[in-house]
């Protein structure tokens, strides 16, 4: 094994500070394994830190990359559950306090002290990354490492639909924001027996509004948020959506999604958006609308999500628009970013 590997380096706080580096291969701790990264996914948040627009703190210089699968190529002396050669994918949070009382719960990704890969430790855009093996999960055989890689977002949209969410057969539902999340969390809804599930974007996401047809919108809009807000009345009884699910990166989708969601609905809120809202909460108080947070997953979540991913009832195809080698990170992180790929997978080399 090389001492020195190829990464993808966030490597300070401006725009455009990501390059590819030669760093050193990670040291294990006792409860660690070394990881032969085999496929990196690219997520939003990788793209937020490239475009320095994220709001969460990152611990510069960090390796990017959270969504990850390989094989384990060496263990710490206290790793118990996995072998050398096992085929494994991984949870995010890379760093947890074991005696929080949300750790004891099981909820230890809504831990205060969490640390998670590529922001707050190294990631996987590299060939091999350092893992607790509490965050390990094995791959089903039949599962390729390029879809196994997608496991973390699909966990992420599970989570919000069918944890934080009450989405009954025959709900009406709306996704704001057909980013790769967005269009994940309509696949999950269709499968929760959400009809009509109307997903919106802006007029430069037709590529990925129709992704989100081919996982299973009943209607696709590509309008402004005003003109959004106009469409409840077409559907339904009219009064509007039963769950509207704010995956859009803005806060002000918030406002359209208050618009949107019907007297006592549940708005299910798992995008980001750090700019300051400058709106009335009053349709809260009006409509006695409930809003719901959703952030990250726990095991079970993952256990769930990679049976699913498994069996093909999680079908990706739609969704994983491009694989390509390391070296051509820039050109998949520009595309994503211009809504040409819904999602791209990097293979570290």
């Amino acid at each position: 094994m090389s001492e020195k590997m190829l990464a993808l380096v966030n490597y300070a706080e401006r725009a455009g500070a990501v390059e590819l580096r030669e760093v050193p291969v990670p040291s294990l701790g006792e409860e660690d394994v070394l990881l032969e990264v085999k496929a990196v996914g690219i997520c939003g948040s990788d793209l937020h830190q490239y475009h320095a627009t994220h709001s969460w703190k990152v611990n510069y210089p960090v390796i990017l990359g959270h969504e990850y699968a390989g094989v384990v190529v060496a263990k710490g002396a206290r790793v118990r559950r996995f072998q050398e050669g096992d085929r494994v994918t991984g949870e995010t949070a890379a760093v947890v306090d074991p005696d929080s009382p949300f750790t004891r719960r099981g909820l230890y990704n809504l831990d205060p002290a969490r640390l998670g890969f590529g922001y707050g430790v190294d990631g996987a855009m590299a060939r091999y990354v350092r893992v607790p093996e509490r965050c390990l999960h094995l791959l089903p055989d039949a599962l390729p490492f390029e879809r196994a890689a997608l496991t973390e977002p699909c966990c992420v949209a599970y989570n919000a639909v069918c944890m934080n969410a009450r989405i009954r057969p025959g709900d009406a539902v709306a996704v704001l924001g057909p980013g790769p999340i967005g269009i994940l969390c309509t696949l999950i809804a269709r499968l929760n027996g959400a009809n009509p599930l109307v997903v919106y974007g802006l007029p430069a996401d037709r590529h990925r509004l129709e992704a989100a047809r081919a996982v299973g919108a009943t209607h696709v809009f590509a309008l402004s948020p005003q003109e959004m807000a106009d469409t409840a009345k077409h559907f339904g009884d009219g009064y509007g959506f039963d769950v509207v699910v704010d995956a859009s990166g803005a806060s002000a989708s918030l406002q359209t999604a208050m618009q949107l969601a019907r007297p006592t609905a549940q708005i299910v809120k798992v995008g980001w958006g750090p700019q300051p809202c400058d709106y009335s909460l009053d349709p809260v108080v009006a409509k006695n609308l409930t809003i719901q947070g959703s952030f990250s997953h726990n095991w079970p979540v993952w256990e769930r999500v990679l049976a699913m991913l498994a069996s093909g009832q999680i079908d990706l195809q739609p969704v994983l628009n491009r694989v390509a080698p390391l070296p051509q990170w820039r050109e998949c992180f520009e595309a994503m970013a211009c809504g040409e790929v819904v999602k791209a997978v990097l293979i570290p080399v």
